[in-house]
């Protein structure tokens, strides 16, 4: 019996996907092991391998198809001895195919000629709906005519222009009804609206919504900020990297480093919120926002609370790079317990970021900027970071929440504490 392909689950949140291309075609013969496929996910392109053994006899969904779900049959594969006869007639269509077909007769239902008597049973009037040619429709909505109350004079009562004309004559002169004074490029009770491009929303765009309207809504945030002086922390990061050739450390892995340790330090900000209880993670992963062509991907550091400066260097190099190419495994973005988002490169000097669900934090990063401060009662210039971090108040108070961006602003101004 032929063998279904299934839309697989990539991840444990994932429900559906784009199958972004076939690399194998109906007749190939493939093998375990063999990439198949490519399916978009929210976050990354991954390939898919094939499982068995046998040729590709039918393609079910095509390349570039959206919103896939899981476990849909996307292709079947043949074994040896089997034939494209053998593949079942599925009954019930795949989720997409079955909306396709819909819409598709929906189209055809409502552009079907009625000039026939006998095209279709006399409409019932005692029925709520009002059956309307588009352009009688249009202009009922431009000239405020309610169709409720139009008896229609086309093919089996529909309601055509005139009849709206002729109920629209008392209402307003008669150089509004004529067709020409109607935008016909406006979609039907549009306003107008200036020209635009469309940019069609990827899976990633779409879960990111999904996810950032979810943190909004169920997450009560709240922000504290707090300005940290870095000119001792970009001394020390020029001196270290002056003196190796094997490595160069970022900004960002500094910033890492100090977060770990200031989560460690005060683990309760290491947490997430569930209806049961608050879970404390004892291992700290924190999670890197990244920005990729159309998203954001964040990569996790797992464990960074047990890695130095240079192996959260050499790592992060290694998945920011996978992360702009879109093969990031799906265990390399997901669940970290903690976020950093670093906008200041861009020269933002201060932000508020949405927590990313089901964290309890995120800090966001801004530009370092001269400023004048006063210090031991006397004027002087050094270079400050703002810094803010937003919270779950369900899960992390302000005392400890404040506490948290105190130690983080100790390493950054004192780094040498990061090194021991």
């Amino acid at each position: 019996m032929p063998i279904p392909i299934t839309m697989p689950a990539l991840s444990p949140t994932m429900t559906e996907g784009t199958l972004a291309k076939w690399m194998v075609k109906e007749g190939d013969t493939v093998s375990p092991g063999d990439v198949i496929v490519e399916i978009e996910t929210d976050k990354a392109t991954m390939e898919v391998e094939a499982v068995d053994e046998g040729i590709l006899g039918r393609i079910i969904i095509n390349s570039g198809t959206r919103g896939v779900a899981v476990n849909t049959v996307i292709a079947f594969l043949l074994e040896e001895g089997e034939n494209i006869q053998d593949i079942p007639v599925e009954k019930k269509l795949s989720p997409i195919l079955e909306n396709e077909k819909l819409f598709n007769e929906e189209l055809f239902l409502s552009n079907v000629s009625l000039t026939s008597e006998n095209s279709f049973n006399p409409i019932n009037t005692s029925d709520k709906r009002v059956f309307a040619t588009p352009l009688a429709r249009r202009l009922a909505r431009q000239i405020g005519v309610d169709l409720n109350g139009i008896i229609g004079t086309g093919p089996n009562g529909r309601i055509v222009k005139a009849d709206v004309e002729n109920a629209g004559a008392v209402l307003a002169p008669k150089d509004i009804l004529s067709e020409s004074s109607i935008d016909q490029s406006l979609p039907f009770g549009q306003p107008n609206v200036p020209d635009y491009n469309e940019i069609t929303n990827t899976t990633m765009r779409k879960i990111i919504a999904k996810r950032l309207i979810e943190s909004k809504h169920c997450a009560p945030h709240f922000y504290l900020t707090i300005d940290c002086e870095i000119d001792e922390l970009l001394r020390v990061r020029k001196e270290l990297n002056a003196k190796s050739n094997d490595y160069k450390l970022s900004l960002n892995d500094l910033l890492i480093r100090a977060a770990a340790i200031a989560l460690r330090r005060v683990p309760n900000v290491n947490s997430s919120w569930r209806e049961e209880a608050i879970r404390v993670y004892r291992q700290i992963d924190i999670a890197v926002a990244v920005a990729i062509e159309g998203g954001l991907v964040t990569p996790v550091v797992r464990d960074a609370g047990s890695k130095g400066l240079i192996e959260i260097s050499y790592l992060m190099k290694d998945l920011i790079s996978r992360a702009r190419d879109g093969k990031l495994l799906p265990e390399e973005y997901q669940g970290g317990t903690f976020s950093i988002s670093n906008l200041g490169m861009f020269g933002i000097k201060d932000f508020a970021a949405i927590i990313n669900p089901p964290q309890g934090a995120i800090i966001a990063i801004g530009s370092g900027e001269k400023r004048p401060i006063v210090k031991d009662g006397k004027l002087s210039i050094a270079t400050i970071m703002s810094c803010t971090l937003s919270v779950d108040h369900r899960v992390i108070d302000g005392a400890v929440a404040a506490n948290f961006l105190n130690t983080f602003r100790n390493l950054i101004e004192y780094p040498l504490a990061m090194l021991l």
